[in-house]
């Protein structure tokens, strides 16, 4: 890498996509092309290990569970890295943006993963302030559960909660297309609620 101005790359997309796993690969290929990582998770994800970003397709790649993005910068492996990946971006509160800013004043390129909406179609966190920052994008998706389609939602299932943060997997989520998911969310609704 030239320069000292960093890189931000951000990875988004439904559950189920390949996030998870586009940055496990750009990790490794940092690896191969001898440049010194460091990988983070958010700590409350701890659904397939609490030291490993894991995908569902049961890759794995070591990180550091952390709480804050904070913590992030105080890490001793993070100081030396030239590469930084982060896993979960959209757990993490708004210190997240200061955080990657301040990796890219320090010339490092910095890959972030997480979901762009919530289940309920809303923005997530603060991926849509990353996604205005990246310097490159790159958006995955997944296939319907309900039609094969191409998929670019999530979908909670039925009886699952409401609250926007709840960490889980094939158990209380699917990915879907549009439709399938303005089909779920209106059987979820109910006859006289209206459209959304």
């Amino acid at each position: 890498m030239s320069g000292s101005a960093g890189r931000l790359e951000v990875i988004t997309g439904p559950m189920f996509s390949g996030k998870s796993t586009e940055l496990l690969r750009r990790l490794r290929l940092a690896q191969v092309a001898r440049k010194k990582t460091a990988a983070f998770k958010h700590a409350s994800d701890v659904r397939y290990s609490d030291d490993q970003i894991a995908t569902h397709a049961e890759q794995r790649g070591w990180a550091m569970g952390v709480s804050t993005a904070r913590e992030i910068l105080e890490a001793w492996h993070a100081r030396g890295a030239q590469v930084i990946g982060i896993d979960e971006a959209q757990f993490f509160g708004e210190e997240l943006i200061e955080s990657v800013e301040v990796l890219l004043q320090r010339g490092r390129r910095v890959i972030v993963a997480g979901l762009n909406q919530d289940s309920f179609g809303r923005p997530f966190g603060h991926m849509p302030e990353l996604l205005a920052r990246a310097d490159a994008l790159f958006l995955t998706t997944a296939v319907c559960m309900v039609c094969g389609d191409e998929a670019t939602k999530t979908f909670r299932k039925p009886g699952i909660g409401s609250q926007q943060v709840l960490v889980g997997a094939e158990q209380e989520y699917e990915a879907r297309c549009r439709a399938c998911w303005v089909a779920g969310e209106r059987a979820r609704a109910g006859p006289g609620d209206g459209d959304f």
